[in-house]
């Protein structure tokens, strides 16, 4: 095999690799999404649901929170404003508490909330951040 071949085939995973690369913030919205139809599957089957049940789908949600915020707070490049931090700090703090009183006195309803806030952030999350100059973004 020549060298100029090592080179093409290289070429040739790496614009593939791009290609169907998925994008960061699709995973963490999936990521949300995923515990939002958990947590409705608990609300419609209420009656039934084991403890553990409930304590795995939010576990699994404060540990999503829990990486936004870590994420948000240890941005060593600076790429989030302050205030962008500090919001998604504040957010995940409040899904935070939220879910201990869910575990301290469950009801279905207490889910909605934590429910809409995932909903909120994965629609953001989905959406296409507008460039920051106000250039209009070229199709590729």
């Amino acid at each position: 095999m020549s060298n100029n071949t090592h080179i093409t085939a290289a070429g040739a995973y790496s614009k593939n690799a791009q290609a169907n690369a998925i994008d960061p913030r699709e995973i963490e919205a999936r990521a949300l999404m995923s515990t939002v139809t958990k947590m409705q599957d608990l609300q419609t089957r209420w009656d039934s649901v084991k403890a553990e049940e409930m304590d795995d789908v939010l576990r699994i949600n404060r540990q999503i929170w829990m990486i936004f915020v870590d994420n948000a707070m240890a941005d060593e490049n600076k790429d989030r404003p302050a205030q962008l931090r500090n919001n998604i700090a504040n957010l995940g703090a409040y899904v935070f508490k939220r879910t201990l009183e869910v575990l301290a006195d469950p009801k279905k309803e207490k889910l909605d909330v934590l429910i809409d806030i995932n909903r909120e952030i994965a629609a953001g999350l989905m959406s296409k951040p507008k460039p920051e100059d106000g250039a209009a973004q070229q199709p590729k």
